[in-house]
C-alpha cells in the first residue's frame, strides 16, 4: 500500500514554498519566487490569495502530481487567538480568524490555511489543516505576569519549528517528547527561547513584538524608562517606533545589515565593533537560556539550538561555552517548516494524533 501524500504550504512575503511528502520522504519541493511587479498589482496581502493558489496548482501540475492523490493539505498557521499546540482542522472559524488576522498583520502566513482549505474542498477525500501556529499558548499562569496589571506577557513565537526539533531530538534519543524537559533556542530574524516541560512550552519570550534577546532585525527587551521617554519625545511616530522594535532593530540598527555571515567576515577583517555587537547578541541568547533553566528548576535533559543562525559555528561555540554546563547541547540548524507541516499532517492521517477543532 502506498504512503499517504501530504501537501505543505508556507507563504512568505515574497515567495510561496510548497512541498509534497510521500510518507516521511519529500517527493517534490519548490520555492516559488514572486517578483515585485507581480505583487505590486495587489493592494494588500488578502488580494494575493487567488494568485498564489493558482501558482501552487500550476506547480503541482508541472510536477505531475494530481491533487486527488493528496491525503491532506497542511498550511502554516497565522495569527489566530491563543491556542494549544497541535494540528487543527481548517473550519469556518479558522477561515474567519485567518482573514481577520490578515487584515491586521498583512502577514502572508495567514493565506496558507485559506488556500489549503480552498484546494481541499474540491477533493473528495482530502482534509485541510494548520499546525502549531505562532500563537500556540501553553504558558504557566505564573509566566504571564509582568509586574503591572495593564500588561500581560504573550506567547507568540516559532512554535512550529520549536515543536518539530524537540520531537526530532526526542526521537533521536529514543525517548518521548512528553518525557523530556528541554530548552529550545530558535535563532533567526527573530529569536525565541522556550522552556519545554514534558511536551508543553510553559514559558517563552514574545518573539513577535521583539521581547527577549536582540536579533538580526529586532531590538529585544529595551530599558523601559528610556523607551517611554523616546515614545513621548515627539521625535518618532508610532510606526517608526514599531519598526525600531521589529524590522530595523538589533544587528540592522547597529551594523546596517541582518546578515550574520557578513558580520563575521567584517570581524575577521578586523572590525572589532562588529564582533562586539555579535557577541552581545550571543550573550543575550545565552542569558535567556539560563533564565529558562530556572523555569525548569534545573531539571533539563537538553538544550537545543536551531534556526538559521545555528548554522554559524562561532555562535554555537560561544553559546555552548556559556550554557554547556547546564545540560547537553544539541544543534539542529535551520527551520524546515515544510517538513514540520507535512509530518504533522502525516501523524493525523496515520491516526497517531487527533486533529483538533478551533472554536
Amino acid at each position: 500500500m502506498s504512503e499517504p501524500r501530504i501537501l505543505a504550504i508556507n507563504p512568505g512575503s515574497t515567495s510561496t514554498k510548497i512541498a509534497v511528502y510521500e510518507g516521511e520522504s519529500p517527493l517534490f519541493i519548490t520555492n516559488i519566487k514572486h517578483v515585485t511587479e507581480e505583487l505590486s498589482a495587489f493592494s494588500d496581502m488578502a488580494e494575493q490569495y487567488h494568485f498564489r493558489k493558482e501558482i501552487i496548482l500550476a506547480e503541482l501540475a508541472a510536477a505531475g502530481i494530481e491533487p486527488s492523490s493528496l491525503s491532506a493539505i497542511v498550511g502554516r498557521g497565522g495569527l489566530l487567538k491563543p491556542i494549544a499546540s497541535g494540528v487543527y482542522f481548517v473550519n469556518d472559524s479558522v477561515i474567519l480568524a485567518l482573514r481577520e488576522g490578515l487584515n491586521i498583520s498583512q502577514h502572508a502566513s495567514n493565506l496558507a490555511g485559506i488556500i489549503a482549505y480552498d484546494i481541499a474542498r474540491a477533493l473528495p477525500n482530502t482534509a485541510a489543516y494548520i499546525a502549531d501556529p505562532p500563537v500556540v499558548d501553553e504558558m504557566d499562569d505564573l509566566a504571564r505576569i509582568t509586574g503591572h496589571p495593564l500588561f500581560e506577557r504573550k506567547s507568540r513565537f516559532h512554535a512550529l519549528n520549536q515543536k518539530a526539533v524537540a520531537r526530532k531530538h526526542a526521537k533521536a534519543t529514543g525517548r518521548a517528547y512528553e518525557e523530556l524537559n528541554l530548552i529550545v533556542a530558535h535563532m533567526g530574524g527573530g529569536t525565541s527561547v522556550g522552556a519545554h516541560r514534558r511536551g508543553m512550552i510553559v514559558d517563552v519570550n514574545d518573539a513577535l513584538d521583539g521581547e527577549g534577546p536582540f536579533t538580526p532585525e529586532r531590538s529585544g527587551t529595551l530599558p523601559a524608562g528610556d523607551l517611554a521617554r523616546l515614545c513621548f519625545s515627539g521625535d518618532y511616530t508610532h510606526d517608526e517606533v514599531k519598526k525600531m522594535l521589529t524590522g530595523k532593530g538589533g544587528l540592522t540598527a547597529y551594523l546596517g545589515t541582518n546578515d550574520v555571515r557578513e558580520i563575521e567576515e567584517r570581524g575577521a577583517a578586523g572590525d572589532a565593533h562588529a564582533l562586539l555587537i555579535m557577541d552581545a547578541m550571543v550573550y543575550q541568547v545565552s542569558k535567556e537560556i539560563g533564565a529558562m533553566f530556572t523555569v525548569l528548576k534545573g531539571n533539563v535533559d537538553a538544550i537545543i539550538l536551531t534556526g538559521g543562525i545555528a548554522f554559524n559555528k562561532r555562535t554555537n561555540e560561544a553559546i555552548i561555552e556559556r550554557v554547556g554546563r547546564l545540560a547537553p547541547v544539541s544543534i539542529y540548524p535551520g527551520e524546515d517548516e515544510l517538513e514540520a507541516l507535512a509530518l504533522n499532517g502525516l501523524m493525523v492521517v496515520r491516526g497517531e494524533i487527533m486533529a483538533k477543532e478551533y472554536r
